[in-house]
């Protein structure tokens, strides 16, 4: 599944119309939306929920997130029926309402609670919706992972580190909050941690000259390359002579993407220790930095073995993501 800078551009101009509608029109209080991050509503007939609609939806929005060790779906379905979203529950931040009608689909904000983002799809039977699902379920998907992106950034702003190391060494900003701490700082590298229970949270910062990406060769093979020699020098194992390295098993995934606005080649996959039993997903972004003639490299990784990770590199990705370049 690639997604091309187009596709990107067209989600951003959209949330940007949108914002500038909601502002025009909407002065109605509205209660604060809620749900959990990646926690989607969907308002299906129970009928419909057990068959190929219900089916299709699983399929499309449960299905596994990319670069994770164990399967984790893109989102975790909470379905209600139609009758039952009233009152308190109709303040879900995402939702995903079915109804009959003319086929189609209508996105909807803040209609019930703020901030909120609601997609209904129409159909005048099980099929129509079906097709709505089959052709729209990208789209969908973009529009419900920003609106959740944007709410975690908001949740992070509430407790920010005082920080000015990066800004000095790198010419960067990035929001994280105060529960992370530097763990190393050497010449052009930062590495910082969060600890969680049984395990810890990642993000390490630094460059590499453009032609370590761009030469002749794989970009991912390049990657792969650039990583694995930054784990061996800076990244340690617990037992001697073992240091992280990207898992040779499977190559990790490679993306097109933007941070600030600009060109981005975003890798997604799976970290191991060499020489040790250590594992768990990293999301590495590889900004083109044309003006400072470098790649600055941004990446978050998890060690936390048996348990869902889905969140925690969610949280890395919204981090990763905020980066504003100086």
């Amino acid at each position: 599944m690639k997604r091309s800078l187009l596709v990107l551009a067209s989600i951003f101009l959209f949330f940007a119309c949108e914002e500038s509608k909601d502002q025009k029109k909407d002065t109605r209080i509205l209660s604060d939306s809620s749900g959990n991050i990646n926690q989607l509503t969907v308002v299906i007939d129970n009928q419909m929920w057990e068959g190929e609609v219900g089916e299709a939806i699983r399929t499309k929005f449960a299905a596994p997130v990319d670069g994770l060790p164990q399967e984790e779906p893109l989102f975790s379905l909470s379905q209600i029926p139609p009758e039952t979203f009233t009152g308190f529950v109709r303040n879900s931040r995402i939702f995903l309402k079915i109804e009959n009608g003319k086929q189609g689909m209508a996105v909807v904000s803040d209609e019930f609670s703020r901030p909120q983002k609601g997609i209904v799809l129409q159909g005048k039977n099980s099929q129509d919706i079906i097709d709505v699902i089959e052709r729209k379920s990208d789209t969908i998907i973009d529009i419900l992972k920003q609106t959740e992106l944007i709410e975690k950034q908001r949740r992070i702003r509430k407790s920010l580190s005082d920080d000015v190391a990066l800004k000095e060494k790198f010419g960067i900003d990035l929001k994280f909050p105060s529960a992370y701490r530097y763990a190393k700082e050497e010449d052009k590298f930062s590495w910082i941690r969060k600890e969680i229970p049984k395990g810890s949270m990642e993000i390490l910062i630094y460059e590499v000259p453009m032609s370590s990406i761009d030469n002749d060769s794989s970009v991912v093979a390049n990657i792969i390359k650039m990583r694995d020699s930054i784990g061996e020098a800076m990244i340690p194992g617990r037992l001697e002579d073992s240091y992280m390295i990207t898992e040779k098993a499977y190559a990790p995934y490679l993306f097109e993407s933007t941070v600030d606005g600009k060109f981005a080649y975003e890798t997604r996959g799976t970290w191991e220790v060499q020489n040790d039993f250590m594992a768990g997903p990293f999301v590495n972004y590889a900004v083109k930095d044309e003006a400072n003639n470098r790649y600055l490299i941004l990446e978050g990784f998890v060690f936390s073995p048996s348990r869902a990770k889905r969140d925690n590199i969610f949280e890395l990705d919204a981090i990763l993501r905020s980066a504003k370049l100086n």
